[in-house]
């Protein structure tokens, strides 16, 4: 070989060399570390009666932390879905918790991380996913409680989520014995207590043994960190913490008050990659991001393109300026069905105000949910509010809602004080409603359609049945918002609904109705008519659910025929909403619903959504 040979080889093992050294540092290593069921009010961090979280706390003096951090869905799976697409739920047909059936990725979409693998990441999971899409093989290299980023490639950068567990609902649902005999670290004394929950010892000792278990996941976070310096990335990873949804004290997980929907968040960005981040280390900004902004993001960081699918914008990466970012001041919220229990409620929060519209205010919050009230607060609450031991605050949880509320988050966080009615804010008011009726009319929110309906007609393609039916839910979303008028001026818009072709503005108009309580009495004749008589089974059972809250008598007989006519178990579940919640305004009512109508296979487990009801209905707990 000539000496000219011998060199350009020698020149071209050195260049791949060079190259193969300098990898890791094209793109940023990127962590998630991921806490459940924990809002910002529960971290010292924020909130000055939070748990102290050391190590969350020294992450963010080197970090950025995000003092309006928002999950989009109080809810983990409907949250989870969010973040995984970019989308948000209601339009994509992932709103409900927990799903009856899964819903595909938008047409064109893939999930996010599926992107970053295509792009050379390491991506891995470690290991809750609970995704209301059909997920690909092509998401994860892994997703377990063994998925580890150290599988990777020599040099090859990588994505790793790791789920800390411990403040989980499920570890609130001690008994009365195990509270007695396990001692809180927190001071019980000490303890802040929110002003809508009632003071009494076991809400005091809920409240110091969460606080116990935000302290337990924060030494796990810790270990994490102090595993990612051992194995000498620290410095080429940007690294988010933040909480996946809030809660979980009663009125939190499920709600879309700020106690289900503001998380804590920091993001940690290395020197190298300062020039990743518009906002300066170890500061505070007031800047709004959402959950739909997370997986445009991690993306733009990676300088990956952000598909036009995608609902969120990215508030990191090269192209985002800090201008831009303290520019932005809003977030959207939504909550459906949990479990058996059903809402449809929306809320936008601009700067300090949250406005939130409650499209079937008869639903009570405190509706009863049989994983919830496993909690002893929940079932404490409820007795207080039984035995009239509640103040106005403390009651409201089991008192009909108003069709919209308004609240000031600065001098009031806890939304108490509700300032709809208030002619100083009626301007906020109006402009905050007009906000939110764009936006739900914009997505198209596929939630004014009854969810049985929309599995049948529109999961196959729910972006494209949504905007097929655009019009559609715009009308839908008109009639709705009659309830926001006087009823006289309403009135003549109800009937025309109620007298519609259309089974769901017929559907809707009822709705409105019930809105209006005792005051709709002139649809009372109408109502009935319906009850008996409509040729949509929905309809008739919203009818009764009308008639039966304004003390209209309806036979259990008409009650069981409608059920009896229910073509599916997502069906059969909303009508027993509609019983559950006359069962709980109306204590005189009583009925009995024999399992043996249904098929086996919708009551043949304990965990059941139609199982659980029943057992409400007919007082098996």
């Amino acid at each position: 070989m000539s000496f000219k040979k011998i060199v350009s080889l020698v020149l071209m093992v050195f260049l791949f060399s060079c190259q193969e050294k300098e990898e890791p540092e094209k793109k940023p290593n990127i962590v998630w570390l991921v806490s459940e069921d924990n809002s910002k009010h529960f971290l010292k961090l924020y909130d000055e009666g939070g748990a102290p979280m050391p190590h969350v706390e020294a992450l963010a003096k080197k970090g950025i932390v995000f003092n309006n951090a928002f999950s989009n869905a109080p809810v983990c799976s409907v949250a989870r879905s969010t973040i995984i697409s970019g989308c948000y739920a209601p339009r994509v047909g992932t709103q409900y918790h927990r799903r009856m059936e899964l819903a595909p990725m938008p047409e064109g979409l893939k999930m996010f991380p599926e992107y970053l693998r295509e792009a050379g990441y390491y991506t891995t999971n470690n290991a809750k996913e609970d995704y209301n899409f059909v997920k690909s093989d092509s998401v994860w290299d892994e997703s377990s409680k063994e998925a580890t980023y150290k599988n990777r490639k020599p040099g090859q950068p990588f994505f790793h989520v790791q789920n800390f567990h411990a403040t989980h609902e499920g570890q609130l649902h001690f008994t009365k014995s195990q509270m007695d005999s396990t001692p809180t670290q927190t001071s019980v004394e000490n303890v802040t207590v929110f002003p809508y929950h009632p003071d009494t010892p076991s809400y005091r000792y809920t409240n110091a043994y969460y606080r116990d278990l935000h302290q337990k996941v924060d030494t796990q976070i810790g270990e994490f960190l102090n595993q990612l310096e051992t194995d000498g990335v620290m410095e080429n990873t940007i690294i988010f913490y933040y909480g996946d949804h809030g809660g979980v004290l009663p009125r939190s997980k499920g709600y879309i008050y700020e106690s289900g929907l503001h998380v804590p968040m920091v993001v940690y960005v290395p020197e190298k990659w300062k020039h990743l981040t518009p906002i300066q280390s170890g500061s505070r900004t007031d800047a709004f991001v959402q959950f739909i902004d997370l997986a445009p993001t991690i993306l733009n960081l990676a300088g990956i393109p952000i598909p036009e699918q995608i609902d969120g914008k990215p508030f990191l990466g090269e192209s985002v300026s800090l201008q831009q970012l303290e520019q932005r001041n809003t977030a959207i919220g939504y909550a459906d069905r949990f479990d058996e229990k059903y809402d449809l409620v929306r809320s936008i929060r601009k700067g300090k105000y949250k406005y939130m519209r409650n499209y079937q205010p008869f639903n009570v919050d405190a509706l009863f949910n049989f994983y919830r009230y496993k909690m002893l607060a929940y079932s404490e609450w409820k007795e207080l509010f039984k035995a009239g031991d509640l103040n106005d605050e403390q009651q409201r949880f089991f008192e009909a809602r108003t069709p919209e509320a308004l609240y000031d988050i600065e001098k009031d966080p806890h939304e108490v004080y509700n300032l709809a009615a208030d002619p100083k804010y009626q301007n906020t008011l109006l402009e905050l409603r007009t906000n939110l009726q764009d936006q739900v009319k914009s997505m198209p929110d596929l939630s004014f359609y009854p969810e049985s309906y929309f599995l049948e007609a529109g999961l196959s393609n729910p972006v494209g049945f949504g905007q097929q039916h655009k019009n559609e839910i715009s009308e839908l979303i008109d009639i709705a918002d009659l309830s926001l008028r006087s009823f006289e001026a309403a009135k003549t818009d109800i009937e025309k609904a109620l007298l519609s072709d259309n089974p769901w503005k017929r559907y809707w108009g009822l709705m409105v109705c019930s809105s209006f309580g005792k005051e709709s009495s002139p649809f009372f004749k109408m109502g009935v008519q319906l009850s008996k008589y409509d040729t949509n089974n929905l309809v008739r059972a919203r009818a009764i659910e009308y008639l039966m809250l304004n003390v209209q008598n309806v036979p259990n007989t008409l009650i069981l025929e409608v059920l009896e006519n229910s073509e599916s178990e997502t069906e059969t579940n909303l009508i027993l909403n509609s019983i559950a919640l006359i069962k709980t305004q109306r204590p005189d009512f009583k009925m009995t619903i024999p399992k043996s109508m249904f098929p086996a296979n919708w009551t043949d487990q304990a965990g059941d959504l139609v199982n659980r009801r029943i057992d409400f209905i007919n007082e098996n707990y």
